[in-house]
């Protein structure tokens, strides 16, 4: 019989790369794993099951369900608060359900708590031998569902980011949480060797390391041309960005070098906080012409764009430890796809993009030095070829099949753990 997995994850899997990829590997590797993730709040409803891939399975809690969850607890309050409180309750109660009912902030504190409650009780209903929390997010669920049996199962934390130091978080708040939950976890698996040395120094551990590597892909599926959808020049340069598009990830920065590029049209592939603000900067900028925006693509299809560039950005600001210690997929993305890079000087994906040359390090908080990198390398074709022939010759090095042997490696190495405990004992 397979040992059961039972993932908790705070988003809709709808282009979660790094979590599909653990599922699929471990599902290959003789569990059973099921992935407890959420409808998110007004956006497109997904299936509330989904088989992904042989013994992996997806459900999806919360949306519109929510909503009657919501009121029928509003209802409860309100008899509550007539019954303790009389008239003083009635009036408390109802400027609660008023604040729920018109204003958008305090529906969404609710719906999201409502969330967290109902992620928790249902992964307590699963059955399985393994928690893991995928982000801080789910870590609470997860060790409750996980420890509130008799028979406990083993917790596994997978922090993507560093939840201490990230772009509008509070890392006061944060650290707190991951502090109070910390030592009750079986293995904590971080995304590279920067983040595992931080965590030793915070909390005298260190942690697994798993990088978010992408699948070697030989063959393209989907997609659309670029040139095409944009109705541009066939002979035109794509200068790529791909990815979320949120503040710290330097992306102004970029817009504003743009009218310093001797040649190509910058294009955006993605969504986010800030996509609205990107576009109208480049309004007031009036380079409509020369920054293009494409909405967010299957994941499955990403790499079919991604190919079609001239040059890839990953030009992180320094606004948090969680950027500076960044080894973000998407330069092993543009890597992948034989794209060569102008990234930031931080130290994980420096040691990349300088170390295998696959591009150039610029200071990314300046347009002026990210205009240069580009210019360089549009000038200087003898260079660019030989970044593009070592993207070729590497990217093989950056592969999750390589990485998911370490993924294998911690849950063999915890069963083994509780087997000798359980001898002991």
């Amino acid at each position: 019989m397979r040992p059961k997995i039972v993932m908790l994850l705070f988003n809709n899997f709808s282009n979660d790369a790094r979590v599909l990829k653990e599922g699929k590997t471990l599902a290959k590797a003789g569990y059973w794993v099921e992935l407890i993730c959420i409808q998110e709040y007004k956006k497109k409803v997904l299936p509330k099951s989904e088989l992904v891939a042989p013994f992996f399975y997806v459900t999806r809690v919360g949306g519109k369900n929510n909503q009657y969850t919501i009121w029928v607890i509003s209802l409860l309050l309100f008899i509550l608060g007539v019954s303790v409180l009389g008239q003083f309750g009635i009036a408390v109660v109802g400027i609660m359900l008023l604040l729920v009912s018109f204003t958008s902030k305090g529906h969404i504190f609710i719906h999201r708590a409502m969330t967290i409650i109902t992620m928790a009780l249902v992964a307590r209903s699963r059955k399985a031998d393994y928690f893991q929390a995928h982000d801080l997010n789910t870590l609470p669920q997860a060790h409750f569902a996980a420890r509130s049996r008799w028979n406990k199962s083993l917790l596994i934390y997978d922090s993507h980011e560093v939840q201490t130091s990230r772009e509008g978080c509070n890392g006061f708040l944060y650290k707190k949480i991951e502090q109070f939950y910390i030592h009750k976890i079986d293995l904590m698996i971080v995304e590279n060797h920067t983040r595992a040395a931080f965590n030793e120094q915070l909390y005298g551990f260190l942690p697994g390391v798993l990088h978010n590597y992408p699948e070697y892909v030989t063959r393209m599926v989907g997609g659309q041309s670029i040139h095409q959808l944009l109705k541009l020049p066939p002979n035109e340069k794509i200068l790529l960005y791909q990815g979320v598009i949120n503040p710290g990830r330097g992306l102004e920065k970029l817009v504003e070098a743009v009218p310093l590029f001797q040649e190509g049209i910058l294009v955006f592939i993605g969504d986010g906080r800030q996509k609205k603000e990107l576009q109208a900067r480049v309004a007031e900028l009036a380079l409509e012409d020369r920054v293009k925006f494409i909405d967010k693509v299957p994941l499955h299809e990403l790499r079919s764009y991604t190919q079609q560039a001239f040059l890839g950005f990953q030009v992180l600001n320094n606004t948090c430890f969680n950027h500076y210690s960044a080894s973000s997929n998407k330069l092993f993305e543009y890597i992948s796809a034989e794209v060569p890079v102008i990234a930031c000087e931080f130290p994980e994906i420096k040691k990349v993009v300088e170390g295998d040359q696959v591009g150039v390090c610029v200071d990314s908080h300046c347009p002026k030095a990210i205009a240069a990198g580009v210019n360089h390398l549009l000038q200087n074709t003898t260079k660019y070829q030989l970044l593009k022939k070592n993207t070729q010759r590497i990217k093989k090095k950056y592969t999750w099949e390589k990485e998911q042997i370490k993924l294998e490696h911690y849950y063999k190495m915890l069963n083994a753990k509780e087997k000798n405990e359980r001898e002991i004992s």
